[in-house]
């Protein structure tokens, strides 16, 4: 046969392979075969870690192989999702993310070495939740009203805190900011549970923090939350009305979720998808969400969790313009 022949007959089976769709790492049917890596954005013992382990044992049993949880903590996720970013796309290291990691690092970072849209694939939303608005009561304020009357009467001299420069809390603040025209300046810490112990000894006034860490302090007397973040009120703080209901509309949700490196196969990503979901509704995983002020989101395909990512970008994309952290 014409050696010139089945060079033309492979650069047709191509193109129409490409047409097709069809991946270059096609999906074993007998896919997984060995581990999977459930490469973690966070510290061990964090949120992130802590919700990995929760499905992970489910996704083992419905995959008959192990999930191993592998936290690779630094730079807010953005270790973590550059090593799944630059691993291959066979379904056998996945990443576990918080939206902060996905949505945040591309506009408020100078540079990240990959491009979270090309390079990360979401496979299914883990969880969501809001953040809070918290002060100490020293201040006498109740709600979101009462902070802003006081921090435009006295320009200036309200601080507050957040999780770091370029949180969801801080850009979630210079929104506030922004929109009632206040003059407060930002206090970033390091850590959550510094930030709370300030707020508790009122060495900062007011702060954003996390969803779940500070109902204890909240229960106690120790601090008082002045709205929430989000689409909803959240189980374990339905009597804090949101921002929305107090005239300041801002309904992003967090959340965490699963990703895989661009160009792993859609029946591998369809099956992840769906055992993932089933994962969360299992009672016991779904008691310890919610125990964390955080929901069972509703059942979203790869794309449509990928569309929504989208939206919530846009929000944080406005924000992080508003905060200029670019050139800070």
């Amino acid at each position: 046969m014409n050696p010139s022949f089945l060079t033309r007959r492979a650069v047709l089976l191509g193109g129409v392979l490409m047409g097709l769709g069809v991946n270059a790492f096609a999906a074993p049917s007998n896919w997984p075969e060995r581990p999977i890596r459930l490469v973690v954005a966070g510290s061990p013992g964090a949120g992130g870690d802590i919700f990995a382990r929760l499905i992970s044992p489910f996704l083992s049993k419905a995959l008959k192989q192990p999930v191993v949880v592998e936290s690779k903590p630094g730079a807010n996720g953005m270790i973590a999702c550059d090593t799944v970013a630059k691993a291959a796309a066979d379904g056998y290291t996945l990443l576990f993310a918080p939206s902060s990691a996905i949505l945040l690092n591309p506009v408020v970072l100078p540079s990240i070495p990959y491009d979270t849209e090309k390079d990360l694939l979401p496979i299914a939303q883990v969880g969501a939740a809001g953040i809070l608005l918290v002060a100490n009561p020293s201040t006498g304020f109740k709600n979101l009203a009462d902070m802003v009357a006081y921090a435009k009467a006295n320009p200036g001299k309200l601080a507050y805190g957040s999780w770091g420069t370029g949180s969801s809390g801080n850009l979630a603040m210079e929104g506030i900011k922004a929109h009632y025209g206040l003059d407060m300046p930002h206090i970033p810490y390091k850590q959550l549970v510094t930030e709370s112990t300030d707020l508790i000894a009122n060495t900062i006034s007011v702060g954003f923090m996390d969803i779940a860490s500070p109902i204890p302090f909240m229960r106690s007397g120790k601090l008082v939350a002045l709205g929430q973040t989000g689409s909803r009120r959240w189980p374990a703080t339905m009597d804090v009305p949101t921002l929305a209901e107090q005239g300041y509309t801002f309904e992003a949700d967090g959340w965490y979720g699963v990703f895989a490196p661009a160009g792993t196969p859609p029946e591998i990503i369809d099956r992840l998808n769906a055992e993932i979901y089933r994962a969360q509704h299992a009672p016991d995983v779904r008691e310890k969400i919610e125990g964390q002020n955080m929901i069972v989101p509703a059942n979203l395909s790869a794309q449509e969790f990928a569309s929504s990512i989208k939206r919530d970008a846009v929000i944080w994309q406005g924000l992080a313009n508003v905060a200029d952290l670019k050139n800070k």
